[in-house]
C-alpha cells in the first residue's frame, strides 16, 4: 500500500492509521510501497512492531518503460540502500503540490518531519529488463505490479512479460481475472500470482481475504515464498 509520502496517497495514510486499519481488517502482513521511495517505511515499521504486525519495507518503482514494479526487502537498512540507488536514477523535477499533492515524511508518532521535493511518480532510468538483478543485489524480491491494468503495467507497455526478465511472481489487482490473464499470457501459468490492496486511501484497504501458507509468520518466510523458486 501507499502512505502520505506518495503524491497520489491520501494525507490520512499515516503510519499509525495504516497499522491501526490493518489490525482492524485482520491483516497479518503488510508492505509499504510508496512510489520510488522508502522514506516512510522506518516509521511504519516501528508502529507495526509495537502492534505485533509483520511489516515488509518496500517501494513501487517506475522503470524507464513506465512499468510499475513492486520491490520488497528484508529490512529497512537494505531498503534504504536501494532507495539511495534509485535516487541516482530519478529525473530531477520539482513536485508541484497544487497539482500532485504533498509528499510527506512522518515519524512513528504521525508527526511531519519533512517533505520530498523531487516529484516521485516519474519514471527512473532503470530498465525492467535489469530490475530483478538489481533488487536481488540489495537482498530484495521484486515482481511486476497490477499486470492487468491498461497503464503502468508490464503487459500494457510491452504486450507480454518477457522471459528474460525472469520474474517468478506477478501482481494482479482486485479487479483482474486471473484465469483470463493466464489464457492470454501462458507465461503466467508458471508464476505465483498475488493480489493486494495497492491502497492509496484508508477505505481502499482490504480485509484478510488473500493468503499464503507459510512455515512461520516472518518477513523472511514471505520473501522466500515470493521468490517462487
Amino acid at each position: 500500500m501507499h502512505s502520505c509520502l506518495s503524491p497520489c496517497g491520501d494525507i490520512d495514510m499515516t503510519p499509525n492509521n495504516i497499522v491501526g486499519m490493518s489490525k482492524l481488517l485482520g491483516l497479518d502482513v503488510i508492505a509499504l510501497t510508496d512510489h520510488n521511495t522508502v522514506l516512510n517505511c522506518e516509521a511504519v515499521s516501528k508502529v507495526a512492531k509495537e502492534n505485533g504486525l509483520c511489516f515488509i519495507p518496500g517501494m513501487e518503482l517506475t522503470t524507464m518503460e513506465e512499468i510499475h514494479v513492486v520491490c520488497l526487502f528484508p529490512d529497512y537498512e537494505k531498503a534504504l540502500k536501494f532507495n539511495d540507488y534509485v535516487k541516482e536514477h530519478q529525473m530531477q523535477f520539482k513536485n508541484r503540490t497544487d497539482i500532485y499533492g504533498r509528499q510527506v515524511i512522518m515519524n512513528e508518532n504521525d508527526e511531519e518531519i519533512g517533505e520530498v521535493d523531487n516529484l516521485l511518480i516519474l519514471a527512473t532510468d532503470i530498465s525492467v529488463m535489469n530490475i530483478k538483478d538489481i533488487v536481488t543485489s540489495f537482498g530484495g524480491v521484486c515482481y511486476p505490479a497490477h499486470i492487468n491494468r491498461d497503464s503502468m503495467s508490464i503487459i500494457s507497455s510491452l504486450g507480454e512479460i518477457p522471459p528474460e526478465c525472469d520474474f517468478k511472481t506477478a501482481e494482479v489487482s482486485s479487479s483482474g481475472d486471473i484465469e483470463k490473464l493466464k489464457a492470454a499470457h501462458p507465461i503466467l501459468s508458471d508464476m505465483l500470482i498475488v493480489r493486494d490492496s495497492d491502497a492509496h486511501y484508508l477505505q481502499n484497504m482490504k480485509e484478510a481475504e488473500n493468503f499464503f501458507e507459510l512455515s512461520e509468520l516472518s518477513v523472511k518466510a514471505v520473501l522466500e515464498k515470493l521468490k517462487n523458486e
